[in-house]
């Protein structure tokens, strides 16, 4: 996994998680068991890879997404924690991400959604992953949406 840095204080079921995905070009761990977090059944997962704003290393992480015509879909909710996590401040910094969906690896350009499109992306988003609505009573912050425009 030489291109993919791993955090090091990640958990080791999501290190464990990324492994299996890069390993098996998704055919294991693009389906993640919700139970685990709170949600039901298996839900579609991507790698986001991120280039650190401090360490300028790309950093990658396993999240849940969804789909919105050429677009993917990702959430910044950290749980419902006061702050944003630190791969969304990493995209805020740095755009040009690199994404991987089961064996398909691309670069795109991520932006946040504006009020229109959050307003349409977030009831479909909480339908993949329910946990998302409590994580938004949890924070005064409003939960980012993420969309990844591939390039």
């Amino acid at each position: 996994m030489a291109e993919h840095t791993l955090p090091a204080e990640l958990p080791a079921w999501i290190k464990d998680h990324i492994e299996r995905y890069v390993a098996t070009d998704g055919a294991d761990g693009y389906l993640w068991d919700a139970t685990i977090g709170g949600g039901s059944g298996m839900i579609p997962t991507l790698l986001l890879t991120t280039v650190g704003r401090k360490s300028g290393h790309d950093i990658t992480l396993p999240l849940i997404f969804g789909e919105s015509g050429p677009n993917y879909v990702i959430v910044a909710s950290k749980g419902g924690a006061p702050s944003h996590p630190a791969w969304y401040l990493n995209l805020q910094a740095h755009p040009e991400v690199k994404v991987q969906v089961k064996a398909k690896k691309f670069k795109a350009i991520a932006h946040t959604a504006d009020a229109k499109e959050r307003a349409a992306l977030w009831p479909q988003m909480v339908a993949i992953y329910g946990p998302y609505a409590d994580y938004q009573k949890k924070t005064d912050r409003q939960i980012p949406i993420v969309v990844l425009k591939p390039v």
